[in-house]
């Protein structure tokens, strides 16, 4: 199985005619399918797509990592030019009322920017499930992912709105995508909120697959403890990841740190980047 994963929307860019915006969307095609994981904050995506060769209207599937905002802004500008049905696939809670609350600021709402009637009227047909979807034989999402490890915590800034108040966001719509190849499993983070080893070996157990040859988008570790980076290095590698491409949500000091460790095996995943395998 031939596999090409192209970064549409990240942070930063690897070319001056890209845009670049806080937030992720990754492209992945195959022989058999072709995939969105998120669309972006909101341009981005789409006006990437025409530049780095991507057709959107070929695009078979939506997966989205989770309904924050920064992932989910660009889905109406995606599917205006898709200019057709196609199934998005997501955790009930990405409809969640959700929110950043940081001390001495007003309560930020950074969820779904859209309702769910105005994104069917452009094509989208939800496929809302809190279990691991299998698309082809060798791509699935994750569903939930389980909280194993003792040193990753969804943040206790971010919140949902119950009522007229706000309480932790368990995120439990945070999945990733796994694809089995034949060198070992790829698997694609949207910001991993349930933290980057416990997805690792959530795919590990969903595959029954040992051999992790890459992983790439956010890991969400830009406001991490010295410790839990520390500890994150050295699980990837116990777990004997051969290649880390980092985006978006992972942070300057933990990027460094996983360069340093990995060498020729790290790279940044921004916006332009294409990885081709078998």
């Amino acid at each position: 199985m031939k596999l090409k994963i192209t970064t549409l929307s990240e942070n930063t860019a690897a070319a001056p005619d890209l845009l670049a915006e806080w937030g992720v969307c990754i492209h992945l095609e195959t022989d058999e399918v072709s995939i969105l994981l998120d669309a972006g904050q909101s341009i981005s995506a789409s006006f990437n797509a025409d530049i780095l060769g991507v057709d959107l209207r070929g695009v078979d599937k939506i997966v989205l990592s989770h309904g924050h905002h920064d992932h989910t802004g660009g889905l109406e500008g995606v599917l205006r030019k898709m200019r057709k049905e196609v199934e998005i696939i997501a955790h009930p809670d990405i409809w969640q009322a959700k929110y950043r609350r940081k001390e001495g600021l007003k309560d930020k709402y950074i969820g779904m920017p859209f309702q769910r009637l105005g994104l069917e009227s452009l094509g989208a047909r939800f496929n809302l499930t809190k279990d691991a979807v299998k698309i082809t034989d060798n791509i699935m999402t994750t569903g939930e992912i389980p909280m194993v490890t003792d040193f990753e915590e969804v943040p206790p800034t971010l919140c949902v709105k119950e009522g007229n108040r706000l309480i932790p966001d368990r995120l439990l719509d945070d999945q990733a995508l796994v694809i089995t190849t034949q060198l070992g499993l790829v698997v694609i983070l949207g910001c991993g909120h349930h933290g980057l080893v416990n997805t690792l070996y959530h795919a590990q157990n969903l595959s029954g697959v040992k051999e992790i040859n890459t992983v790439l988008g956010g890991c969400h570790l830009f406001d991490a403890s010295e410790e839990q980076i520390s500890l994150t290095i050295t699980a990837l590698k116990e777990l004997g990841v051969e290649r880390i491409g980092v985006s978006h949500c992972t942070g300057m000091p933990a990027t460094v740190l996983m360069a340093q460790e990995f060498g020729d095996n790290f790279f940044y995943n921004n916006t332009g980047t294409i990885v081709d395998l078998p």
